[in-house]
């Protein structure tokens, strides 16, 4: 039996001086203490586009506009009860300030010191793309 397929939709914000806004996952969610690109589950009938919106929205309190949301790469990995597809999503402008919501860490971290922070197995494989691109 094939395992259930879970899309998630995941952005890397950049900021002006190139840094990767990363966040902490808090104690008592799975995977806690670790660090990832900021995002969710998208919903049935809805896009990743319109999820990554959500999510930041929820997470960062920030609103980010559709257009700004530029495909870069996607992560498929394989977890004991699920198989994980994630979109991710460059995003170097938004509304508001990033802040965190939901009693998360943030970070702004250049994409050559992403490794120095311990994430899930779906996000490692994104770290690579960024790297060539922003470094």
């Amino acid at each position: 039996m094939s395992p259930k397929i879970l899309l998630v939709a995941a952005a890397a914000l950049v900021d002006r001086d190139n840094r990767v806004l990363i966040t902490r996952r808090p104690d008592g969610k799975s995977m806690s203490g670790l660090w990832e690109f900021p995002g969710g589950k998208v919903e049935p009938a809805e896009t990743p586009e319109a999820a990554l919106r959500r999510e930041l929205f929820e997470e960062l309190g920030i609103d980010v506009c559709e257009t700004c949301l530029s495909p870069f790469t996607f992560a498929s990995h394989s977890y004991d009860a699920f198989h994980l597809l994630m979109p991710l999503y460059l995003c170097r402008q938004w509304d508001g300030t990033v802040t965190a919501r939901e009693d998360q860490e943030i970070a702004w971290v250049r994409a050559a010191r992403l490794t120095r922070y311990p994430m899930p197995p779906a996000d490692e494989p994104l770290i690579a793309p960024l790297r060539d691109l922003l470094d």
